[in-house]
């Protein structure tokens, strides 16, 4: 098969382990890059990105770069490509432009002009344009601006990989599916330990940590756009999706467990393992983490603190991590504890040392995942004078 460029967008922070992680898939060349991997790969590559990628938000595949100095420039570049080698006047589209220092004024003129040379290049080649639609496209064409560069791309993916197919509820999870993965895998996590997430919320630790420790690939509950694309190998994909589906060990009771002090929280995880097929795999249990010991001698901790509405007003939080770094402390020596956070307050507050912070993206939003190697007595920091 021959090779194609791509690239993997993905939360900012987890560039490199995507990077690894695509090589794994067979990608050639993967490059770490702001925001995604761009790497090379065949047909198979693709399909394995798509259904094994834990940390992937979309593959889009690479059309073509050109230079350009204005909107003209741009409407140039999309109407050069042959839209019509990859998939029919019949599909509906959308398209999507992100940019960084580009020069435009509008990029939702850009995202006009480059739908227009869609449109224009089917009229030309097959006498019909596809129809628009940005609620549910059938085709999903992303642009790229830099100072001087337009690419242009296809989805692969159709919705976000991070979604994985499972979720009832529709709204939007605190942390999104990836973000959870990816920080699993930083805390260095394999499966074999035993993990608490207790602050569980809807339960995304507690579901990514079940399906990493089956071997269960993230999105075998869903399409993706590639099978909607001209060329598409469906017997490639068979194989690729039976091999993945054999890798996956059936459920069974893990050393995981997700604990929430409010019930409301506690049933949507709930609905959630079920949905996904996990509910055996996890113990859950409704307990406030200032009252309850550690469930096991030594493990992983791993807890995005509630903020905003779940908690209060940044009094309540003052509060609130001072009783967190003495629960850790009282309880949880010879554990691993993984806190993930904007709050620039929470390392100040908590009282422990962190032996690593790591920078990441939830979102536009700055964080930090902040990593306290718990050892009886020694971890306290000492009070200001």
């Amino acid at each position: 098969m021959s090779l194609q460029a791509f690239f993997a967008s993905c939360p900012r922070g987890l560039e490199a382990l995507l990077a690894e992680e695509l090589r794994g898939f067979g990608a050639r060349t993967a490059e770490p890059l702001p925001g995604g991997v761009a790497f090379e790969g065949d047909t198979r590559t693709c399909y394995r990105a798509n259904l094994e990628s834990r940390l992937a938000t979309r593959v889009l595949m690479r059309l073509g770069r050109a230079p350009y100095s204005d909107e003209q420039d741009v409407y140039e570049a999309a109407l050069a490509l042959r839209w019509t080698d990859w998939f029919s006047e019949k599909q509906s589209i959308r398209v999507d432009v992100n940019a960084i220092r580009s020069p435009l004024k509008s990029l939702e003129f850009a995202t006009l002009r480059i739908k227009d040379a869609v449109c224009d290049r089917f009229r030309a080649d097959r006498g019909r344009r596809p129809d628009v639609d940005t609620r549910s496209p059938q085709v999903r064409i992303q642009a790229f601006l830099d100072r001087a560069s337009v690419t242009l791309y296809l989805d692969t993916s159709g919705e976000p990989l991070h979604k994985r197919g499972y979720r009832k509820d529709a709204g939007e999870a605190p942390l999104k599916e990836n973000l959870a993965a990816g920080i699993l895998k930083l805390t260095g996590w394999d499966g074999s330990e035993p993990l608490l997430d207790p602050m569980c919320g809807s339960g995304t630790f507690a579901i990514e940590a079940a399906m990493m420790a089956l071997a269960i690939s993230p999105g075998q509950a869903r399409g993706f756009g590639f099978e909607r694309l001209a060329g598409f190998d469906a017997k490639a994909w068979k194989e690729i999706r039976g091999a993945a589906l054999a890798r996956a060990q059936a459920p069974r009771k893990l050393a995981l467990f997700a604990r929430d002090r409010y019930g409301e929280e506690l049933k949507k995880a709930r609905l959630n393992l079920e949905a996904a097929g996990l509910a055996d795999c996890v113990e859950l249990k409704q307990a406030d983490i200032l009252d309850t010991s550690a469930p096991a001698n030594a493990g992983v901790l791993v807890a995005n603190p509630p903020y905003g509405a779940r908690m209060g007003e940044d009094k309540a939080l003052a509060q609130f991590y001072p009783k967190l770094g003495d629960t850790l402390k009282k309880y949880y020596a010879g554990w691993r504890c993984y806190l993930f956070s904007s709050d620039s307050r929470l390392p100040r507050l908590v009282r422990l040392h962190a032996s690593r912070r790591t920078p990441l993206f939830n979102g536009p939003l700055e964080c930090r995942l902040y990593e306290y190697k718990i050892v009886a007595g020694s971890m306290r920091k000492e009070r200001a004078e």
